[in-house]
């Protein structure tokens, strides 16, 4: 089995002789054959190939297949973002009258997603502290309960999620855990190895890592087993009429979760990639196993430079001894958790926003995880569809700077948050 710094490069794609050394773009919509027969048999589930991008398309494809192999999956499929590979995951599985357990820690857009478009749908959600105990976990699973969600690292409070403890709960329940790994990534984690059964990405953080192409991911661990709970997941072990009675379990295998997603979700829903921007995802792919030591080392150095200075009310970043989640950063992530920090500055908003707009080389963005250090204020941006109290239990204080941490030079940057604090 290739090393994870080769499949960055290779994984996925192995060109034949004569054949293109970087993946091609299939820039196209549809495919060509030479019979009603063969296409039909591709319509039919029977064969395998190509019949029209949405649902799949080769270039999107190999890159598919390259972060699996980061994961240590067994099947993947890319999507439109990563709020689409979230929602896709999940209603994957679960569908109206159906239940959804998950951490309360997440992503603002994810929480919306579950707390109020899903509810729309039919789709009920109970959200859990995830430093809770276990049992206080299990509480929360019902009788119609289909998956549990967290985030390994969240978005932006920096949890760092127990995910074996996490595992225990949602397979005592018989229901796959899925776990958003954004942040880590698979070089810093790779939560399939600590028992997440389906692993979600935005593809557009650090895997893209220069703020090129929006994207999102699902892999699939093959670990789950659905026919032994298959009165919970009928979706996936009975007869699916629309595909005239195909049965992903039996037909597919370990594929039969992913199948089902691209060959029914995405004909049906249609949040698939453009080629050119899986071209642009694997390009970054490439040298993420480069990029994300440097992001680490650098957010390290910023942060013991904020967790000294008089004018930072707290510092959070777990990769500090000082934080909650030292050890369990240290035990799911040794190499590092990613080059995402927060902290509050002291005087509250007033002297964050001073803070904020004093900065020159770091920039107000509202995306995060590239190669250039930038910063935002949550409560006031990615989670002002929250209240307050919603804002506590997400772990968003109303003072709270998200700092993304840059591969640039390091002393620049501490220098320039050194003068904008100054002016705070």
């Amino acid at each position: 089995m290739k090393k994870l710094e080769t499949n960055c490069l290779h994984g996925g794609y192995e060109p034949k002789n004569g054949e293109p050394r970087q993946i091609p773009i299939y820039q196209t919509i549809t495919f060509r054959y030479t019979s009603s027969d063969e296409m039909g048999a591709i319509f039919d589930l029977k064969s395998p190939g190509y019949i029209y991008t949405r649902l799949q398309n080769p270039t999107n494809d190999i890159v598919a297949a390259r972060i699996a192999a980061l994961e240590g999956g067994c099947a993947a499929m890319l999507t439109s973002s990563g709020q689409a590979a979230n929602f896709l995951a999940l209603f994957n599985i679960a569908c109206a009258g159906d239940h959804i357990v998950a951490s309360s820690a997440i992503y603002g857009g994810t929480y919306n997603l579950l707390n109020v478009t899903m509810r729309r749908m039919g789709i009920d959600v109970t959200f859990v502290d995830p430093d809770a105990p276990e049992d206080e976990l299990a509480a929360a699973f019902k009788p119609n309960t289909k998956a549990m969600f967290a985030e390994s690292l969240s978005n932006p409070s920096l949890v760092v999620l127990d995910i074996e403890k996490f595992a225990r709960v949602a397979h005592a329940h018989g229901v796959p855990l899925i776990v958003d790994n954004t942040f880590p990534t698979p070089v810093n984690c790779r939560p399939i190895e600590w028992g997440a059964d389906i692993v979600t990405h935005s593809t557009s953080k650090y895997m893209d890592g220069h703020a090129c192409a929006i994207g999102g991911a699902i892999v699939d661990s093959g670990n789950f087993d659905w026919e032994a709970h298959g009165d919970k997941f009928a979706c996936l072990t009975e007869p699916d009429e629309t595909y005239h009675g195909v049965r992903y379990t039996k037909d597919f295998g370990k594929a039969a979760y992913i199948t089902k997603a691209t060959v029914q979700l995405m004909r049906d829903l249609g949040p698939i990639p453009s080629p050119q921007n899986a071209f642009y995802l694997n390009l970054g792919l490439e040298t993420l196993h480069v990029r994300m030591p440097r992001h680490c080392e650098n957010a390290l150095a910023v942060a013991r430079f904020l967790e000294g200075h008089k004018k930072v009310a707290w510092i959070n970043y777990p990769g500090l001894e000082s934080s909650k989640y030292y050890s369990l950063a240290k035990k799911y992530m040794p190499a590092g958790t990613s080059g995402v920090l927060s902290f509050g500055v002291s005087g509250g908003r007033e002297a964050a926003t001073r803070f904020m707009d004093s900065l020159k080389l770091v920039s107000i963005e509202t995306h995060v995880a590239d190669s250039r250090t930038c910063v935002l204020h949550p409560a006031s941006t990615t989670h002002r569809q929250l209240s307050d109290e919603q804002l506590v239990a997400a772990g968003v204080s109303p003072d709270l700077v998200r700092l993304s941490v840059g591969i640039e030079n390091v002393q620049d940057i501490i220098d320039d948050l050194a003068q904008a604090l100054e002016k705070s």
